[in-house]
């Protein structure tokens, strides 16, 4: 896979899927503004990997025009243990480098299962994407926005709702439908 349609189909799960449902409140201002990076990290090695988190950090200390940053991991993380194994040290290392507070991590993974829900509930599709992503969120944007958000508690639970209502077979159309350009 050719990293411009790798980025090219997460703009569109994003678009499409992200935006457009509302998933994520926040998102459609920074897409619209162009201030999201995308680094596609096509190395499977967890040196690799972890190296290219602290790379997109030292990046978004560096420049006031990046928000906030997608890291699209295609290759070798299709197992989500072995991705859920990646997050854990992927925070663990932004708390030893001084990141924490600072930067918070999202995780997104195609078979995104939240601890204790059956893989086959529609709420994890509020976290399953085209490719394993780690996203690099501004701690202090994030505060800021949501002091002006009304009752942004609720999120979560507006998003579970609503992709219990949409369906696991809708949903996955639309996470499948985000990979064909």
């Amino acid at each position: 896979m050719v990293s411009a349609d790798i980025i090219l189909q997460t703009k569109k799960w994003l678009s499409s899927f992200i935006i457009e449902h509302n998933i994520c409140p926040f998102a459609k201002r920074e897409y619209d503004n162009d201030s999201i990076h995308y680094e596609i990290v096509l190395s499977n090695k967890l040196e690799d990997q972890l190296q290219e988190l602290i790379y997109s950090c030292e990046q978004l200390d560096n420049s006031e025009a990046i928000e906030t940053s997608l890291l699209i991991l295609p290759n070798g993380l299709n197992n989500f243990d072995d991705y859920i194994d990646l997050l854990e040290l992927s925070n663990a290392l932004m708390h030893k480098q001084g990141y924490e507070g600072i930067y918070q991590l999202a995780s997104f993974h195609p078979d995104y299962c939240f601890e204790g829900v059956d893989a086959d509930d529609a709420s994890n599709f509020t976290n399953r994407s085209p490719y394993p992503m780690l996203h690099l969120i501004r701690e202090a944007s994030l505060e800021k926005v949501l002091a002006h958000y009304p009752n942004p508690e609720k999120i979560p639970n507006r998003n579970i709702e609503y992709t219990r209502g949409l369906g696991v077979v809708v949903l996955q159309q639309l996470l499948s439908s985000s990979k064909q350009l």
